[in-house]
């Protein structure tokens, strides 16, 4: 990757946002303590249902043009890619509905998804057999980081449909990652860069107290 391809630093990020989340991170905030092993729930301990999706972000939203995106999947793979926009809209596409569970407490039951899963990339990238960890970057800059195992997972998916419609910019548009087994953290905005890797990389809120894996049954919010 050149210079100019890389994602910038979060430009725009409110520094007070950021340090009231480390905060409920310290004061172990949203916890019940009650977690729900089993899965026994379809909501998770401490979450309230929600009809809206809420936009959440770092106070940064990248305007990133259609023509102009590029997703790099890259690191111990067989076959490094990159894709436009549309050559990744010309993948096999699939529909999915899942649960959205963020880690501020709130859910959103049933979203329509559409995208290409993450199955169908690995098939396509083929990692090498020492790939334990999948790190991913966003255009403004965002990091986090997900076991192979959990990137693996049926429900996977970049998406860049919900509910029928383009996934607007404020959600992560043109493509985002959905991973519905782990807080929404770990299903980044406006990703452009998918790296597999034998070594685990903390992204940016797990270096600021959050937890490296992210189970919201488990209550998995805070390191």
């Amino acid at each position: 990757m050149s210079d100019d391809d890389k994602p910038p630093e979060i430009e725009g990020a409110k520094e007070k946002l950021i340090r009231s989340k480390e905060k409920w991170a310290e004061e172990g905030r949203l916890l019940t303590g009650r977690p729900d092993a089993g899965r026994v729930n379809r909501l998770p301990p401490g979450q309230r249902l929600v009809t809206n999706w809420p936009v959440l972000d770092l106070g940064a939203q990248p305007d990133v043009k259609p023509e102009n995106w590029r997703l790099r999947i890259m690191g111990l793979v067989e076959n490094p890619v990159v894709y436009t926009l549309d050559e990744f809209l010309a993948l096999p596409q699939q529909e999915m509905v899942s649960d959205i569970h963020c880690v501020t407490a709130w859910s959103r039951y049933d979203n329509r998804w559409k995208g290409v899963t993450a199955k169908a990339l690995l098939e396509i990238v083929k990692p090498k057999p020492e790939v334990k960890h999948v790190l991913f970057q966003s255009y403004d800059g965002y990091t986090t980081n997900v076991a192979l195992e959990v990137f693996a997972a049926d429900n996977v998916l970049l998406a860049h449909e919900w509910e029928g419609q383009k996934l607007t910019r404020e959600h992560g548009g043109p493509v985002r990652m959905v991973i519905p087994d782990w807080y929404f953290w770990k299903s980044p905005k406006w990703v452009t860069r998918i790296e597999f890797s034998a070594t685990d990389r903390p992204g940016f809120w797990e270096v600021r107290g959050y937890h490296n894996e992210g189970d919201p049954w488990k209550e998995e919010r805070y390191s």
